[in-house]
């Protein structure tokens, strides 16, 4: 646990010190002006507590950010828009299905182009090149078509994850499929499988191991997605939601509380990957 915890410990110390000494920087001329203006005399400690304790900061300090993810998610019901951890649930529901259609979408598609060479030459690299385009730029559009449609909700925000996410799978699912060894494959011909049998029995189970790193990839992706699906479409609810009412209104608070449960959601959400990649590929060779 040491060795493990040791590393991690270290990073988030600096990360908290660089943190610290960002908002001591970026806030010290805003902390001059409004708050020390009228105090004549005033020292270095009294510049530093209060580029530390500013209402609308320009970076806010982690301990700030600490105190407003506390409150909003203590002091609110959980169904209530001012809970953090409700935006949270709204991201993680367009996350959570933009993924599982993104990965379905991947498997799919991997598994035609590895039985068809046409495909292969066909598909590819338009898969490949779907990737170029930014998201940002695309997502006004997808929405616009899907709204035209009449699909509204979590349906456009999860079809934008599921872009961002089919890619990595599709990749990772290919090489995976394509690895069982020449000797593997003549063995199965010899017993008459067919293509399907030889899918599931050989193909498959070569690829899981490719599978779940393309899988954190993914829902991570998906996540961004997600939030960035929020923003063009004006939503009331979600984490990207928060953001762009943070930036409305100057609350640099809110933003980095929104930004910090979003990072904790891709933590958790990465996690909970592993976890199900480390039951299901228990006791399989290395």
């Amino acid at each position: 646990m040491m060795n493990k915890a040791g590393p991690i410990a270290v990073v988030l110390g600096v990360v908290l010190l660089l943190w610290y000494g960002g908002a001591v920087g970026l806030n010290s001329q805003g902390a001059i002006e409004r708050v020390l203006a009228d105090r004549p005399g005033w020292t270095t400690a009294d510049l530093v507590a209060a580029t530390l304790s500013m209402e609308r900061p320009v970076l806010p300090a982690p301990h700030q950010v600490a105190a407003d993810l506390y409150t909003s998610i203590n002091d609110w019901p959980l169904d209530s828009p001012r809970n953090l951890l409700f935006h949270m649930a709204v991201t993680a529901q367009s996350t959570l299905v933009g993924f599982v259609l993104g990965t379905l979408f991947g498997v799919l598609l991997a598994a035609a182009i590895v039985h068809s060479r046409t495909l292969d030459r066909a598909l590819l690299p338009w898969i490949v090149a779907s990737q170029t385009v930014p998201v940002l730029a695309i997502a006004p559009i997808v929405l616009v078509i899907l709204g035209s449609l009449g699909m509204s909700g979590v349906a456009p925000k999860a079809a934008i994850a599921m872009y961002l996410c089919f890619f990595p799978v599709t990749v990772a699912m290919v090489q995976g499929l394509r690895s069982p060894q020449r000797i593997d494959t003549e063995l199965l011909h010899t017993y008459a499988a067919t293509k399907l049998q030889a899918f599931w029995m050989l193909r498959l189970p070569a690829a899981l191991p490719f599978l779940f790193p393309s899988l954190r990839v993914a829902i991570a992706a998906g996540l961004v997605g997600a939030m960035v699906a929020e923003l063009p479409t004006g939503a009331q609810a979600g984490l990207g939601a928060r953001l762009l009412t943070g930036s409305y209104y100057g609350n640099t608070v809110g933003i980095w509380s929104a930004l910090v449960l979003s990072a904790l959601l891709g933590l958790a959400l990465t996690a909970a990957v592993a976890v199900v990649e480390r039951l299901v590929l228990r006791g399989r060779p290395a």
